[in-house]
């Protein structure tokens, strides 16, 4: 049987959920992205960004987005990331398959979103990288 101030501790310190998450990388996000009233996301300066930085940072918004009700789902269909990012379709596929290997995002027939536990540690990187140049 488990000792209940260990349970306790599990709980505090281990237990986590999306919003909190979301939460946590707030000041970061609103860096990088607006949601529209219609639930797609304003991805901010596109020009600096690589092409597969530009859809997590798209997909990270829908989860956003989601979370406020201004989307009933967190995944992208791929029409949607070639006409809200302006990427072709013969770049946008290789990309999305290099970071399903990279196992960044989940893709399922046209399909995407980022992996929640990365969301963190995907903005920290994209800040920095912006910083840096």
């Amino acid at each position: 049987m488990i000792n209940e101030d260990f349970r306790k501790r599990i709980e505090e310190e281990l237990v986590t959920d999306h919003a909190n998450a979301l939460e946590k990388n707030f000041e970061i996000v609103k860096d990088f992205i607006r949601i529209t009233s219609s639930g797609t996301i304003e991805v901010f300066e596109k020009e600096k960004l690589t092409g597969p930085d530009k859809i997590l940072l798209y997909l990270i918004g829908k989860v956003y987005a989601k979370e406020v009700g201004k989307t009933d789902s967190e995944f992208v269909v791929n029409k949607e990331l070639q006409d809200e990012l302006g990427i072709k379709k013969g770049s946008l596929l290789p990309w999305l398959k290099t970071l399903r290997d990279k196992n960044l995002i989940d893709g399922k027939k046209g399909k995407q979103k980022v992996k929640i536990n990365l969301i963190g540690s995907t903005l920290i990187r994209i800040n920095n990288q912006q910083k840096n140049e």
